[in-house]
């Protein structure tokens, strides 16, 4: 019932990606990392993949579904995501090892990210104190008509309504963005 996932996705051809290259000495996404026990045609992508598959299959299938015994049915699950989890780690493990490489490799590249990371930032902080600006700005004119509305030309009130537009008038303008 689980249909292998290479070509599910629009231009990517059926089965595993073609390897990439890897430096020399180092064990590659597609090849067996060490100490795992992998035969020489299955990846640690192909071994997600199947687990994955595994794991839907488990949940979908029909003696699962015909089963009497729950605590077997439970159990074979149970084992499926366990293996799901562990091949999930795995490559985690990988893609963690790759970015430590590269950072010993190419500290240049990994402060980029950083500079990159934190520009972005400041755009959305940016925009947020832009938005929050903007709002106090429509509060103020919405205290400032309700202030007109109840004044009188020779009457000032001293109320905390006063307080308000005289604390509204204290804040400063909002910055201008360069």
């Amino acid at each position: 019932m689980a249909a292998p996932l290479g070509g599910m996705f629009s231009g990517q051809p059926p089965g595993p990606p073609p390897p990439p290259p890897g430096l020399p000495g180092q064990a590659s996404l597609l090849q067996a990392a060490p100490g795992a026990p992998r035969s020489s045609n299955t990846t640690l992508v192909d071994e997600l993949q199947s687990s994955f598959e595994a794991c839907f299959a488990s949940l979908v299938s029909q003696d699962y579904v015909n089963g009497t015994d729950q605590e077997e049915i439970r159990t074979g699950v149970d084992q499926c995501i366990q293996k799901f989890l562990d091949i999930a780690r795995q490559t985690e493990c990988f893609f963690l090892q790759k970015r430590l490489q590269l950072s010993v490799q190419k500290p240049e590249q990994v402060i980029k990210e950083d500079v990159s990371e934190l520009r972005n930032e400041l755009q959305r902080k940016d925009t947020l104190v832009q938005k929050h600006l903007t709002k106090l700005r429509h509060w103020q004119q919405v205290l400032e008509d309700i202030n007109l509305q109840h004044k009188k030309p020779a009457d000032i009130p001293q109320g905390s309504l006063a307080y308000l537009e005289q604390a509204s008038a204290n804040i400063p303008a909002p910055l201008k963005q360069t």
